[in-house]
């Protein structure tokens, strides 16, 4: 039985949602708790793309139908045996469009028991807003949130937080394809559908107020966009590609390349799902020409759309509406709490980590953002109890890679799942697989911070928060760390002990060495306690 399987809680619901689309089907079961936490059992996905064919027959032909309903007769089995309480499924564009859908919809019934109720597009873009809106902070400014599918492209524009437009146009990737792209496709015919697409976005989607507006993009489109870049870049990352900002240069340079390809040749693409490489450009296509209509710079990759959205409203759980930061901290908040960390210890750390940063930070190399990986890193540094103590550093890095931690790009989660496995044990090195694969400068990154963490946990060796504070003295022969006591702590015999055993990273960043100042006075090396040792 693996983790994803785990008994839930009292409170929670188990829920599978079930999203129809024209290109693909889709399952999740889920546990949603009260507070609108996602915690995934099970995820089934089939491709039998009911939408090819249906722009120029306008029917789904037998061939997918049969195909789709053997995958849902698949997906409500699934969902029963996993002791869901409820079984919701939604058809969207290519069914809603064909002559037959009615048809396939009684097949569904008759065969699987599921009733599917059909979304109109308004429908699909308010599920997807409402999914982007339990995923990103979306309660400061202006978003629209845009979902490319296989039939349609819907759009929610979004202010504060709160939905203002929904639109639907018929831009989906395979509708756009079997218009323009057959075989090959070549750059005049990916010319002629970004004018019409152009064309039609311009005349309804309102640009007043909405230039420049943040830009989140849900599908296998944007997904696809992000795992390419990924790899294009050299750069290895979480789990998830939830949360990758990119360009809207870096995706006209990819629709540049992808263009001129053949569907064949677009199988050799690194980061490519092969069940999207004849559709990706007309979906790419799209995407461009919505950004340039809302002259954004650059979106935001979901990993989440309309099924997360089901699973809130048959929930009845409306997501909060999270100004910038929130969301991040409560999700890092929970995530701590599920592995049962050790609150005062994790608090404390990070409290120590955060006054070094702001005091030496600057002059070590670090970036003002990289405060805000420090802390989330000492304060998950030793989740990997949850597994096991032996080893528990290496654990923790695996549990944080692998989380579902919002408001953090792919980047940064490796960053801070890395900075939390390097707290002890060995500092960074190129014959870490986990740390050589990645591009030098989130190397430079993951050592500055590991830095500063080992010292800060272990200025808490204890565990008994008797270090109140810090103040440092970087000279040109020392970086003096003098230690304040909390008022009522003993003497901080370990507290010094363990921090100058953890200093030697600190003293090669900083290129001299690291002095523990006691309170008293006394001071402490590193290299005083490798002779201890040796003696």
């Amino acid at each position: 039985m693996t983790a994803g399987r785990a008994v839930r809680a009292a409170d929670d619901q188990r829920i599978a949602a079930i999203d129809i689309g024209s290109n693909s089907i889709r399952q999740i079961v889920a546990d949603v708790s009260p507070t609108g936490a996602i915690r995934v059992v099970d995820e089934m996905k089939a491709a039998p793309r009911l939408g090819a064919g249906v722009e120029e027959t306008g029917e789904l032909s037998d061939t997918s139908m049969q195909s789709a309903v053997e995958a849902l007769g698949r997906m409500a089995v699934l969902a029963k045996q996993l002791g869901c309480s409820r079984i919701e499924a939604v058809a969207t564009s290519a069914v809603r469009d064909a002559s037959n859908g009615a048809t396939f919809l009684g097949m569904v019934r008759r065969h699987t028991g599921l009733r599917v109720r059909l979304l109109d597009g308004r429908e699909e873009a308010r599920l997807s807003f409402m999914s982007a809106l339990a995923h990103f902070e979306l309660g400061s400014g202006r978003v629209v949130v845009m979902d490319i599918g296989g039939g349609s492209l819907e759009l929610a524009l979004a202010a504060e937080g709160i939905v203002e437009r929904l639109f639907s146009l018929p831009f989906g990737a395979i509708r756009m394809t079997e218009q323009f792209l057959r075989g090959s496709g070549g750059r005049r015919n990916v010319r002629k559908l970004r004018r019409v697409v152009r064309d039609e976005i311009r005349d309804s989607v309102p640009l007043r107020d909405w230039r420049g507006a943040q830009c989140i993009g849900s599908g296998g489109t944007f997904t696809n966009l992000a795992s390419m870049l990924a790899a294009r870049q050299g750069t290895a990352t979480a789990r998830s590609v939830h949360g990758t900002l990119v360009s809207r240069v870096d995706l006209e340079h990819l629709l540049d390349l992808l263009q001129d390809m053949t569907p064949a040749e677009r199988l050799g693409v690194p980061g490519l799902s092969p069940a999207r490489a004849d559709i990706i450009v007309a979906g790419l296509a799209v995407a461009a020409e919505t950004m340039a209509r809302l002259d954004s710079r650059d979106l935001q990759v979901s990993a989440f759309g309309i099924r997360e959205g089901l699973l809130l409203e048959i929930a009845r759980v409306t997501p909060s509406i999270a100004d910038p930061g929130e969301a991040r901290e409560r999700s890092m908040l929970e995530f701590a709490q599920r592995c049962h960390y050790e609150e005062p210890h994790a608090h404390a750390v990070r409290d120590l980590a955060l006054q070094l940063f702001d005091q030496i930070g600057a002059r070590l190399g670090c970036q003002p953002e990289e405060r805000s990986l420090l802390a989330d890193a000492a304060l998950l540094h030793d989740v990997g109890y949850h597994i096991n103590y032996d080893k528990h550093h290496k654990h923790s890095y695996h549990l944080i890679l692998h989380a579902t931690l919002l408001g953090l790009s792919p980047d940064d989660q490796v960053v801070v799942a890395n900075v939390a496995r390097y707290h002890r044990g060995a500092p960074p090195k190129k014959s870490h697989r986990n740390f050589s694969a990645l591009a030098k400068p989130l190397r430079r990154r993951i050592t500055r911070l590991s830095a500063l963490l080992r010292l800060a946990d272990g200025l808490d060796r204890g565990h008994v928060g008797a270090v109140a504070g810090v103040k440092t003295r970087w000279g040109s022969k020392s970086l003096r760390v003098t230690v304040i006591a909390r008022e009522g702590a003993g003497p901080l015999r370990l507290e010094l002990w363990g921090a100058s055993r953890k200093s030697e990273l600190l003293s090669q960043e900083a290129g001299v060495p690291v002095e523990l100042v006691a309170p008293d006075g006394e001071v402490l090396r590193y290299s005083d306690e490798i002779v201890s040792d040796a003696d």
